[in-house]
């Protein structure tokens, strides 16, 4: 073997978990290093450092930054006065400085305008405006220069008999042109001038921080000295660069922040100044944005807004919960002391198998032990598991878990070390999304930034083809799992751009959702039609496969249960399917003999007419299916955190017949095969693009969300069979599959699930942080570490499947008791009875 054959051997799925369990370990540790040496400060990051984005935003270092509009700012200030904060603002300083103010006050005036004045160095006036509904107090104190009378406005309020209520909240102070202008004549009498001046205002921005003022010191933007008016002419870069050092080796320590970010800003989009002194309007927006987002966000709680925002603060059952994952993981840490030093590794990650009685060791062909397990085709003398002959499932869903072995002390072993790798992972969940330990930062979107990603995957997907398995079926289990790969890869791409206002790209992800639930319906119907099997086992199964990171994110998290609103989607559609195949008449494959095709299949007809009947009235009342929803127990299961119901409503209206869809045509696909006539033509494929495109071109040519979604629910059958068609339309497609796609495919519910926490940030409002200044480079490490712990979480779920939810419905039931139990007192404590 040669040293390449041997590098490539070991790159395999257990060695890119243990790379991706050190990358986090390292960044545990760099961005511990970060706070201890700079602090946690967001405002002061939100002050000092950003740069502009692809779409000319500018994004703050380390946090995310609302766009507050005039809405946003009023409601704030109206809080804070509500809860007796204090909204004074003063802004001193030159002409930059009156700019700053004209723009802050349009912000909470109804015009709205922004202002950009022409220079003017005549004599200014104080100026002052007042909104008495928003307790707003704005003042601007024209101090073109750093000298006693600044200093003095200061001072005023540092006295002690001021009264608190007209100290400032926030001070906007900086001056340099008139400075420079004054002593032009050398670089150094302008150094030590400046800072003589500049050392006067230590002292009262002292005393004025202990009043808790937000003392801010901007700093100066360059200038471009060649449209400079002539009176300007004097000003170089080079003296505005001495007036910042100077203020920023003098203040920075001293109870002022300084402002570094608005140089930044206006450095960055300085073609578009007006004059070659004053800044753009674009400039200003975003120093305006800062300044309320230092302001507002530690009180508006916006999801997008972390820049001076406090974390949230944990509750009593989400510090339970922490106890509960430190206690396991400290369990399974000792395991593997003892194991490590008693050279005790045979019930780690094991699979015992009738053709190896030997146990695998760590770092074995995990790859494979996961596709027999998936396949339902492994057997095992010590394992007892159901067959799977379900060829589809909706994010493994139908995937059957294996039995405990026999040996009590393996089974121990196996089972806490599995949940403290679980907890372990929770507690990563915890620390990148409840806390500020690691870094956020806003979306960006462009179309580039969407379809360039898009056209790699698609490449690699084309790239890693193999023939399927199992011979070149219809929809065949490696083509599910590559389709429903392909779509989470899109899924992913549109959550990570943030590109939800683009209509016909919001469009193709509610018919990818769609398509998730056809495919569920489908998955659903062909095993119960396969089996018959509608046992109490079954049923605990799915939904604990589908639930156990759901349930667990939601107690870690402190997040309701339709925060994860997919998982509530399938879980819901589930049951419905499993009532449906409950229900007698049953009608399966084993029923045809005793009911004759043609009845059975009326039956059949029946039960889905009946469905869609009971889906239509639930959709023409908003009413009675809120009253229905509402009900106590269950109403904690579809409202938000605001006790709100419009959000579950909106998802289940929007995709009401996609199940329903899935199911008919497994029944349809099921009845052709039966008689072994499934129709093809050579039309077929020209069909099915033209079907796709039909979608598309409607996405363009409607006006609005509300309109397509309307429609959408259905016309959504037809691109989805078409793309269906199209996969399947030639033998050679029907035989082969990305291999790629589809291993994204097998964890696709569990990165649905976990990608607002560890791979987007802050609910899925922004974007993770793991390495600073380095935004490329940081998506594809956060992404590597995203997909192992998502690969890592569904091979826990599957062994944990198996100590849950046994193969004796007695065992099952005792369980499901438990769990029920555990679930009231927490009910109580929320009000769900």
């Amino acid at each position: 073997m040669t040293a390449a054959e041997h590098f490539i051997s070991l790159i395999t799925v257990a060695s890119a978990k243990k790379l991706a369990a050190l990358l986090v370990a390292c960044f545990i540790f760099y961005h511990g290093l970060i706070h201890l040496i700079y602090g946690s400060d967001s405002c002061k990051w939100l002050l000092e450092e950003g740069r502009y984005k692809g779409d000319k935003e500018w994004q703050p270092y380390g946090c995310m930054m609302h766009r507050y509009t005039q809405t946003d700012s009023r409601r704030c200030l109206r809080y804070r006065a509500f809860m007796g904060h204090k909204n004074n603002f003063v802004f001193v300083g030159d002409t930059r400085i009156h700019q700053l103010y004209k723009s802050f006050v349009a912000q909470f005036t109804i015009d709205g305008k922004t202002y950009s004045d022409p220079i003017d160095f005549s004599p200014k006036v104080d100026l002052n405006f007042n909104d008495i509904q928003l307790g707003l107090k704005v003042e601007f104190l024209w101090r073109p220069r750093v000298n006693d009378d600044m200093v003095n406005d200061f001072k005023k309020w540092m006295d002690n008999d001021v009264d608190d209520d007209n100290v400032p909240s926030m001070i906007v102070a900086g001056a340099a042109a008139h400075d420079i202008l004054a002593y032009n004549s050398s670089d150094d009498i302008l150094y030590n001038e400046y800072s003589t001046e500049i050392v006067k205002i230590i002292q009262p921005a002292e005393k004025l921080n202990k009043k808790g003022t937000l003392f801010i010191w901007m700093m100066q933007d360059p200038v471009i000295k060649e449209t400079l008016p002539p009176h300007l002419t004097n000003i170089d870069n080079s003296q505005i660069n001495i007036c910042n050092r100077v203020a920023n080796e003098i203040l920075s320590h001293n109870g002022v922040h300084i402002w570094e970010s608005s140089r930044l800003i206006g450095e960055g989009v300085l073609e578009q100044s007006p004059d070659g002194y004053l800044a753009s309007p674009h400039s200003i927006r975003h120093k305006i944005q800062i300044l309320l987002n230092s302001h507002c966000n530690d009180y508006m709680n916006f999801g997008d807004g972390t820049c001076c925002s406090s974390p949230e603060a944990a509750t009593t059952l989400q510090l339970f919960t922490l106890v509960t994952l430190i206690i396991f993981i400290s369990i399974g840490l000792c395991i593997c002391l003892y194991r490590k030093i008693f050279n005790r590794y045979d019930f780690f990650y094991t699979r015992i198998t009738e053709s190896n009685n030997n146990p695998q060791e760590i770092g074995g062909n995990e790859e494979d032990e996961q596709e027999q397990e998936e396949e339902g085709q492994q057997e095992n003398t010590n394992l007892q598991i159901l067959q799977n002959n379900n060829n589809n499932n909706d994010g493994d869903d139908d995937e059957e878990a294996q039995q405990l072995p026999i040996q009590s002390s393996q089974n121990f072993n196996t089972l806490i070390t599995s949940i403290a790798i679980f907890s372990a992972i929770l507690s990563y969940f915890y620390l990148c999304d409840r806390t500020n330990f690691f870094m956020k930062e806003n979306k960006y979107y462009s179309e580039f930034s969407f379809w360039l990603p898009l056209g790699y995957i698609l490449a690699l997907g084309l790239f890693f083809t193999e023939d399927c398995e199992r011979g070149p079926r219809a929809l065949n289990r490696e083509q599910t799992d590559e389709w429903r790969g392909l779509m989470q890869a899109v899924v992913l791409i549109y959550h990570v751009t943030g590109a939800k206002n683009v209509l016909p790209i919001y469009m193709h992800i509610r018919l990818i959702n769609s398509a998730y639930l056809f495919l569920s319906g489908y998955g659903h119907f062909c095993y119960f039609w396969q089996t018959g099997d509608v046992s109490l086992i079954r049923f605990a199964r799915v939904l604990f496969r589908l639930n156990l990171l759901t349930v667990c994110l939601c107690f870690s998290m402190n997040r309701p249960y339709q925060f994860y609103h997919f998982v509530p989607l399938v879980s819901f559609w589930f049951l419905i399917v499993f009532i449906l195949a409950w229900l007698p008449p049953r009608v399966y494959s084993g029923s045809i003999v005793e009911y004759g095709s043609a009845r059975a299949l009326l039956y059949l007809s029946l039960k889905l007419l009946s469905l869609v009947f009971i889906i239509t009235i639930f959709y023409m009342s908003e009413v009675f299916f809120e009253k229905v929803f509402v009900t106590r127990p269950w109403k904690a299961l579809f409202v938000t955190t605001d006790d709100d119901i419009s959000e579950w409503w909106s998802r289940w209206r929007v995709d009401r017949y996609s199940v329903t869809y899935g199911v008919a045509f497994g029944a349809g696909l099921l009845i052709l095969q039966r008689i072994d006539h499934i129709p093809g033509s050579i039309l077929a494929p020209f069909f099915a693009i033209i079907s796709l495109a039909a979608y598309t071109i409607f996405t363009l040519i409607c006006v609005s969300a509300a309109e397509c979604e309307e429609i959408h629910s259905y016309i959504v059958f037809v691109p989805i069979v078409g793309y269906i068609v199209l996969r399947n339309s030639t033998l050679a497609l029907r035989g082969k599959y990305s291999v790629l796609l589809a291993g994204l495919g097998r964890i696709s519910l569990e990165t649905i699930v976990s990608q607002g926490h560890v791979w987007l940030a802050a609910d899925s409002h922004g974007v993770l942080v793991l390495l600073p200044r380095f935004p490329v480079l940081n998506l594809l490490v956060s992404s590597f570490i995203f997909i192992c712990a998502s690969h890592e979480i569904h091979r826990l779920t599957t062994v944990l499947t198996a100590y849950v939810v046994p193969n004796d419905w007695k065992l099952v039931a005792r369980n499901l008791i438990l769990f029920i139990a555990f679930l009231v007192p927490i009910g109580i404590y929320d009000g769900m009875f």
